[in-house]
């Protein structure tokens, strides 16, 4: 990774450049049996897309805050690079009533409703599916960002010493998220298990190898998948670190 990179979003325009067709990430379901693998390529077209529904239709800025009630899944990954991109905080699993945007999956959206600003809503199905009948008061992420432009410049340049991230009640600037990242991440491949309401769940689950040109195989309900199970994943899937 460039060492001049101050931010988040730095660090994926950079993975971008040194090898767009590397696996990223690869999200695991065990109770769907959904997986699915993005590479670096794929991933950033996924931020690109939502940075400009981000940004463009749901009008947030620098500075605000978007509450993110997420489980650890790959869509929520991106939701996290975007908001990087657009230099707002994301804050995970934060209070929606103070928030100036709230994105909630299918099982948080009556507190969502808390949330006087703008409301998205991921239903979190295999494929990126929509809803079926999509909530009241809600915009459905899978309808609206397919048609989202591919490529995303921000209206301001996102300042790396302003609040980028809340996690478990503690803020980062984007550049601390950088750093700590570097320190605490790999370049090998991890399987984690970990939900993203932690700093040390994201990153092992996605900033880690994100800032030192690793992946990550991500796992949801992993506790379902038996010992026996894991060991068969961490075989196919080449893991060389295993976080649970």
């Amino acid at each position: 990774m460039n060492a001049t990179d101050r931010t988040p979003a730095d660090l994926l325009r950079s993975a971008l450049a040194a090898d767009p067709g590397r696996p990223l990430v690869t999200f695991y379901d065990d109770a769907t049996g959904e997986r699915v693998e993005l590479s670096v390529a794929t991933f950033a077209n996924w931020v690109a897309k939502t940075s400009n529904l981000l940004q463009g239709d749901l009008a947030a800025a620098p500075g605000d805050r978007v509450a993110l009630l997420l489980p650890a899944h790959w869509q929520t990954a991106v939701w996290l690079l975007a908001c990087a991109s657009v230099g707002v905080v994301a804050d995970v699993g934060g209070d929606p009533a103070s928030a100036d945007v709230v994105v909630s999956g299918p099982d948080s959206l009556e507190a969502a409703r808390a949330c006087s600003g703008e409301r998205v809503a991921l239903a979190l199905r295999p494929l990126g599916g929509r809803f079926p009948q999509p909530p009241d008061g809600f915009v459905d992420y899978a309808v609206e960002v397919p048609g989202q432009g591919d490529r995303f410049v921000p209206f301001a340049p996102v300042d790396p010493d302003e609040p980028a991230l809340v996690v478990a009640g503690r803020e980062f600037s984007g550049a601390e998220v950088v750093e700590r990242a570097r320190a605490e991440g790999t370049g090998d491949r991890v399987l984690s298990g970990l939900p993203y309401d932690t700093w040390d769940g994201v990153c092992a689950g996605l900033y880690g190898a994100l800032a030192n040109g690793g992946s990550v195989v991500l796992c949801r309900h992993l506790e379902r998948l038996g010992e026996e199970g894991l060991a068969k994943r961490v075989e196919d899937e080449r893991v060389g670190v295993v976080r649970r």
